[in-house]
């Protein structure tokens, strides 16, 4: 597993284990852990598949207080919301990247643990650049998002699925963590 905010040099695609046919990359961007349900649901996409899951999570340092709190209060999650303003837009780095690697980890382990190959590494607190390199490097035939709902970013298409959209030409799928929804 790799854990930083610069992406490996590799070739795209992946050849499979005892040097076998070429596998096909999909890039699962995500800042909520993945979990053995969302993951089933993933994988289903590609049931039948031997794909390579590149999984990227953000260590979100700089967060937008009003955005956070309006996204907080469209679900009804009022502590989180005064929360959010008791913190401003500040967070310890060290703090972000740990809690984005403890997010990594449970998020391979979900997808390994359901028998898939998957790698990944915690990028900065804007992940569409992150996304897009590693959507070239790797050959990614898709992209899987996996965020809370936030109502203000996705009313306005700049939430990262609505953005991933418009720099990589490659399908992109939301979906809501924990819910089976689709964005």
């Amino acid at each position: 597993m790799e854990i930083s905010a610069e992406t490996s040099t590799t070739t795209p695609q992946v050849p499979a284990e005892g040097g076998g046919a070429v596998r096909d990359v999909v890039v699962l961007l995500t800042e909520q852990p993945v979990q053995a349900e969302d993951a089933e649901r993933i994988l289903a996409l590609h049931e039948g598949e031997e794909l390579v899951y590149r999984v990227l999570v953000p260590a979100d340092t700089r967060r937008n207080v009003l955005v956070e709190v309006v996204d907080r209060l469209s679900l009804a999650h009022w502590r989180e919301a005064l929360d959010a303003l008791r913190e401003g837009g500040h967070r310890d780095g060290r703090e972000a990247r740990a809690e984005a690697t403890e997010v990594l980890e449970t998020t391979l382990a979900a997808l390994r643990g359901l028998g898939r190959d998957a790698e990944g590494l915690v990028t900065d607190d804007d992940p569409v650049p992150a996304l897009e390199a590693a959507a070239a490097q790797h050959g990614a035939r898709e992209v899987v998002v996996v965020t809370r709902p936030h109502a203000l970013e996705e009313t306005f298409d700049r939430d990262w699925a609505s953005r991933a959209r418009e720099v990589l030409g490659l399908p992109v799928l939301h979906t809501y963590a924990g819910t089976g929804r689709v964005g």
